[in-house]
């Protein structure tokens, strides 16, 4: 038996040893060592205070150990802890405002170029020929721009009205086959079409068509002004036709306030008619991405529809007025070739990219095309390959080089182009529409070089 002096005892009946505690030996030799590691009632020391005996069933009282100093380890280390993930922050903190800093000083540098560059070119507009007043506006003959002239000639040939759009079928597709996610977007882009068929007329009555000389550019602008109110009347007419509820009607019919995606775009579009200080280049660019670009998605997002067999009515006038949009933003691309001063391409790119980028959200995030089961990520892709296409088409580099992502976009303009007028009766296109008159026999022939904008094209 062990004996020792420090500590008092008494002798209770045998209690076997617990693991986690100290083994006694009736021998004179040294107690075995601990084994075992802490349970959850305390450490081993106060185990061994419970339930320590010696081989004779002796019992020794021992004094509670102090706090583990892992414990205050840990806190300690909790402190380091905190005051690294502080340190982190404040220089992720500093590293944002150094962005932000960076980000305004780049954009006020693009702000100063753009302001020279304005500049230079707002003084150029008074010598540009498409601008210059001339008493030779006032008629027609001679054709002096025959390209501008067959291009009007070609608007011409392309009329028709609202009364040909057969919404016959329409209304079953819409009550059974579309879910409540497909007629909440189809609805808010025919919103926000009509709204923006407005937008343009604006900027052709207010601005276009007092600046432009050329009469041919103004018969142009004339009759686009009349088509422009045909389409705006039939986005009306499909609103009026599908949706029943009048509250929910007149919500539509007033989405340039209403709605806050479609807001963003015409702000966009607005913000270019009423800016005295930028050049007529710039806003013929701008107009041309509200046409070229801004249009695009919603275009493919119906054209997606028609893939799946659905709203033959939406689906025709869809075809019928992408086409016209197709040919507004060639004219502007035509127009623009015939400025003698035009703007640097950083200035193009930028104007292009603004649009771009508030299309994509419009697409992805306000009115995402995945409510009718397109892919978002391809339907960004396409907006950069058109806006890769427009860029080209004014003679400037290309900002993203994407490809086409939506095959069957090239498809159905494959199918356009080879069947369009499969419709319509022979008068879809008038007799007597489509040439030029020149020449002394005083004959009709088409001389328009190609400018054709297609949002399907290779280059």
């Amino acid at each position: 038996m062990i004996i020792a002096s420090t500590y008092t005892y008494d002798t209770p009946p045998h209690t076997p040893p617990r693991k986690g505690t100290w083994q006694h030996s009736t021998s004179s030799s040294s107690p075995a060592p601990f084994e075992g590691e802490p349970d959850q009632e305390g450490t081993p020391l106060e185990e061994a205070h419970l339930a320590a005996t010696s081989a004779g069933g002796q019992r020794y009282p021992l004094t509670p150990s102090p706090t583990p100093p892992r414990k205050r380890k840990a806190k300690g280390k909790g402190k380091e802890i905190r005051a690294s993930a502080e340190r982190l922050a404040e220089l992720q903190r500093l590293s944002l405002e150094d962005q932000e800093r960076e980000g305004a000083d780049r954009d006020q540098a693009e702000e100063g170029e753009r302001d020279q560059e304005r500049k230079l070119t707002k003084k150029d507009d008074e010598d540009e020929p498409l601008l210059a007043a001339s008493s030779s506006r006032f008629v027609l003959f001679p054709i002096q721009y025959h390209e501008i002239w067959a291009m009007y000639k070609q608007a011409q040939a392309s009329f028709w009205s609202a009364e040909e759009i057969d919404l016959g079928s329409d209304l079953h597709d819409w009550h059974h086959k579309l879910n409540n996610d497909e007629r909440y977007f189809i609805a808010h882009v025919l919103a926000f079409f009509a709204a923006s068929d407005g937008v343009v007329n604006e900027n052709l009555v207010e601005r276009f068509s007092s600046e432009v000389q050329f009469a041919e550019a103004r018969c142009f602008y004339g009759f686009q002004i009349m088509m422009e109110n045909v389409h705006s009347e039939v986005y009306s007419l499909l609103i009026d036709t599908y949706i029943r509820d009048p509250v929910e009607r007149q919500h539509l019919f007033h989405a340039i306030e209403t709605v806050p995606c479609i807001k963003k775009k015409a702000d966009w579009a607005l913000r270019w008619i009423e800016d005295q200080e930028s050049t007529f280049a710039e806003r013929l660019i701008a107009f041309a991405c509200v046409e070229g670009i801004f249009f695009s998605g919603s275009f493919a997002s119906i054209f997606w529809l028609k893939k799946r067999g659905l709203m033959p009515g939406l689906s025709f006038s869809n075809e019928l007025i992408s086409r016209d949009e197709g040919l507004h933003t060639e004219f502007a691309v035509l127009l623009f070739s015939h400025l003698n001063k035009r703007p640097g391409q950083g200035l193009v790119h930028r104007i292009v990219k603004e649009a771009v980028d508030i299309e994509k959200e419009f697409l992805t995030e306000a009115l995402p095309v995945a409510l009718i089961g397109m892919n978002s990520g391809l339907a960004c892709k396409y907006i950069e390959f058109v806006a890769d296409r427009l860029v080209v088409s004014l003679g400037f580099d290309k900002i993203y080089g994407t490809p086409n992502s939506l095959d069957f976009m090239e498809s159905i303009s494959l199918e356009r182009k080879a069947n369009f007028f499969e419709n319509r009766v022979s008068s879809y296109q008038l007799s007597g529409f489509g040439g030029n008159r020149e020449g002394a026999d005083g004959s009709w022939s088409s001389r328009r070089k190609e400018h054709d904008f297609s949002t399907e094209a290779e280059f």
